[in-house]
């Protein structure tokens, strides 16, 4: 019993060891889309990326969106033959304007290798610039029509250049979090004075605390008398002239002057 199930054992692994096998295995259909996608990328789609970078009127319509996507996949159709998604096309050629600075002139093409990914089949073409050796990574689909997908040209550095990159890219990184960290320190110490300013705006006059003393009493009036004025009066005179001599028990007002008349104050 046993050795059946280990015989069993034995027979599966080998199924899937073979199953395997016939994956990594490219048909012969296959192995021609392979070398037909390697063709359409050295022989049209870099020569045409080449040309397109190098025409000033055409990066001059690219840095102007002058013309859609839709446009460019038509006009590279009917001039080349050429199925490409045109953001994809728009992009390669900025890309490749943006390393040839770098590489100098492609004066020659290397190995060229392609790989199969679900439904795309990715192709690396090794250059030489004047100046630096770079790769092509271009990615058409995998299909009849190879249409382009992506492309992109990487310049190649040396590790010392990396390295000075990296270095750079970390210093520049930790700088700009520092200087956030001091932009964030210096905003919080300012709230300690939003307070104050709070207090210095909503600030109401000061009223006095101290309870209002009694009220003072009101003056009392003050009563003038004023001085009856003198009259000539004759008749009065000697009226009141006749009363004295009257209290004095005289029968005659001689010797009697009156000088003044004035009102008695009556209480």
């Amino acid at each position: 019993m046993k050795r059946t199930v280990s015989l069993v054992c034995v027979l599966a692994c080998v199924l899937v060891l073979t199953a395997c096998g016939s994956s990594d295995t490219v048909s012969e259909y296959q192995a021609n889309k392979l070398a037909n996608a390697e063709t359409i990328a050295t022989d049209s789609i870099i020569p045409l990326i080449e040309a397109c970078a190098a025409t000033d009127e055409i990066m001059d319509i690219i840095d102007a969106d002058g013309y859609t996507y839709e446009e460019w996949e038509n006009d590279v159709y009917v001039a080349f033959g050429l199925y490409v998604d045109g953001e994809a096309f728009v992009s390669a050629i900025n890309s490749y304007a943006g390393s040839i600075e770098e590489m100098g002139e492609i004066v020659s093409i290397g190995d060229v290798t392609s790989s199969v990914d679900d439904d795309q089949i990715i192709i690396y073409v090794d250059v030489v610039g004047t100046e630096r050796t770079g790769q092509f990574e271009i990615i058409v689909s995998n299909d009849y029509f190879a249409e382009l997908v992506s492309c992109s040209l990487n310049v190649d550095y040396t590790m010392g250049e990396k390295i000075s990159k990296a270095a750079m890219n970390t210093v520049l990184g930790i700088g700009m979090v520092f200087l956030v960290l001091v932009i964030i320190m210096a905003i919080i110490s300012l709230f300690k004075y939003i307070p104050m300013l709070q207090e210095k705006f909503s600030r109401k006059p000061e009223t006095s605390s101290e309870p209002a003393g009694p009220a003072a009493a009101p003056a009392a009036p003050v009563e003038v008398y004023e001085e009856e004025e003198e009259t000539d009066d004759t008749e009065l005179v000697a009226v009141i002239a006749a009363a004295v001599a009257a209290y004095e028990g005289q029968t005659s007002t001689d010797g009697f002057v009156v000088r003044s008349i004035r009102r008695a104050k009556r209480y």
